[in-house]
């Protein structure tokens, strides 16, 4: 995988999902996470790949929030989307067929639409809009990730500037 996707893997998917445990809890609860809540104690190992935790580990993440309701459902549902996507990809950079790595899209897609939640249906909304590329890079192991970083940092440059230039002018 190229380093710039991988980047954005790494970096995207943890904030993703703790964008979706501060607005669950601030929703569900009226109030920011307290070091009491079942979430704010898990918030470590959900950001963790499943592979690095042992089995205490996990039950320790999964059973408090799955006793826990709403709350505890919302992150674990995001967590599963999360590690549905990191299959995808570790399918893909393994070789996987084409079916299987269909199989493997489509069960993340499908996971992600049975959400009901904003963050993971943007998540996949973005995977599914740039599949194309994804699967170019796939199929060649060539990849126009950093050509679009650079674009995306220049145009979010020109975009910083321009606001900077227009408070000075008030």
């Amino acid at each position: 995988m190229s380093a710039t996707y991988r980047a954005a893997v790494r970096t995207g998917l943890p904030d993703a999902l703790s964008l979706v445990r501060h607005r669950t809890t601030a929703e569900i609860r009226g109030r920011r996470g307290r070091a009491s809540d079942p979430e704010w104690k898990a918030r470590r190992s959900l950001l963790r790949n499943r592979e690095n935790l042992d089995h205490e580990q996990f039950e320790r993440m999964w059973n408090p929030l799955l006793d826990e309701g709403k709350i505890g459902q919302t992150l674990l549902t995001g967590w599963i989307a999360k590690e549905s996507l990191r299959t995808l990809l570790a399918r893909a950079g393994a070789g996987a067929g084409q079916n299987q790595l269909g199989h493997a899209r489509w069960k993340f897609l499908t996971w992600c639409a049975d959400a009901d939640l904003p963050e993971v249906r943007t998540l996949a909304a973005t995977v599914d809009g740039w599949w194309t590329e994804i699967a170019a890079f796939i199929d060649t192991g060539h990849s126009n990730a950093k050509s679009e970083g650079i674009n995306r940092g220049s145009r979010s440059s020109h975009a910083t500037r321009s606001g900077s230039e227009l408070i000075r002018s008030n």
